[in-house]
């Protein structure tokens, strides 16, 4: 396979954008309860976006499915129930944390897990027939000491994120705070933060344990840039399940799933075409970030597990440069803005040593 880790960036960089611009769209959903807007845009984005473009670009893709040994889809459908887990919490974490500071929190947690966790499974628990370095390789090869380096600079640009979050809660009132995040809540959106930042980790390790989905793709004549969209399938519907079985437990709770057809729990009127057409853009939005990622995990070579580090990084980036454009840190301090401003350095620093470190491997 041919391996350029810049292109590799550049792709992680573009599934980046989508990822930190998929709320966006669910902000002009009116009158819909969190668990409404959400699951609909999970449908657009886990169900119809990645089958539609699997069968369009690797039409081969349910007879590659057929031939694959159930324990390989089990295991990837498992890790997808847990990254499941991870965005329904993490779509908490945006509730109340806001778009800048929620991504530094949970998406830290989940860069930490998510790159570091496949090398020490490798080197422990691994039967040797993985391609995924062990934790012991990387720390004593060069490639691998770079690539390590860069996760740390990765950690500490989310650190500076996070205290520039720390700071704007010192700064702000409540009102200044609710003026751009309507539900803001500090101690919910860390507690969200948190379990979101830890579960979102396993879509990592689902594309490992998918791995030979991808492999029997191009065997069967899939383009090599494409061999993970037939695994996405796999791992987004396990992600599907998770969030379908708590938003239809708190709609039927709060008897809110007649708002689909119109039918409001209150006296608001239901822009009903509107709020579809926001959820399907959120869902596509939100899907073309694994698209772009499947791609850019093909061109990273030997290192390919570092991936997920260059995704976190991007997805913090550009979720950043969203909060600072729509004004989620209007009022704060000029020492406020410097950390936040450190932050990004350090993030992109952070994508170029890793891309560094894939190249010399």
């Amino acid at each position: 396979m041919d391996t350029n880790p810049f292109l590799g960036i550049l792709l992680h960089s573009i599934g980046g954008v989508a990822a930190a611009s998929f709320y966006l769209p669910l902000k002009k959903v009116q009158n819909w309860s969190w668990e409404n807007y959400w699951l609909m845009q999970g449908f657009f984005s886990w169900i119809i976006a990645p089958w539609i473009l699997a069968m369009l670009i690797v039409p081969q893709t349910l007879s590659i499915l057929r031939e694959i040994p159930l324990p390989v889809l089990f295991w990837t459908y498992f890790f997808g129930v847990l990254w499941g887990i991870g965005g329904l919490t993490f779509g908490l974490t945006m509730r109340y944390l806001g778009i800048a500071l929620g991504y530094a929190i949970a998406l830290g947690l989940c860069a930490v897990f998510g790159t570091l966790i496949p090398p020490v499974y490798e080197q422990f628990l691994g039967d040797g027939t993985s391609d995924i370095p062990t934790i012991v390789e990387l720390l004593t090869t060069n490639p691998g000491q770079v690539i390590l380096l860069g996760v740390f600079v990765c950690l500490a640009g989310i650190a500076l994120s996070g205290k520039a979050g720390m700071c704007k809660e010192r700064e702000l009132s409540d009102e200044q705070k609710k003026d751009s995040v309507q539900e803001f809540n500090f101690v919910k959106g860390v507690v969200a933060a948190l379990s979101a930042g830890v579960m979102s980790a396993s879509m990592a390790y689902a594309f490992s344990a998918g791995k030979s989905i991808g492999e029997l793709a191009v065997q069967q004549g899939a383009p090599s840039l494409w061999q993970n969209l037939p695994v996405l399938i796999v791992a987004l519907l396990g992600g599907f399940t998770t969030n379908f079985v708590w938003c239809s437990f708190l709609m039927l709770k709060k008897k809110t799933i007649s708002v689909y057809v119109g039918i409001p729990s209150s006296d608001e009127k239901i822009p009903l075409l509107g709020n579809y057409i926001f959820c399907a853009l959120g869902g596509l939005t939100w899907y073309m970030q694994f698209f772009f990622y499947s791609m850019g995990t093909t061109k990273m070579g030997k290192y390919e597990f570092s991936s997920w580090t260059l995704h976190m990084a991007s997805i913090i980036i550009f979720s950043t440069l969203w909060g600072i454009l729509i004004k989620e840190w209007k009022g704060t301090g000029r020492q406020t803005r410097m950390w936040i401003a450190m932050g990004l350095i350090f993030l992109i620093l952070s994508t170029v040593i890793i891309g560094y470190g894939n190249k010399l491997g």
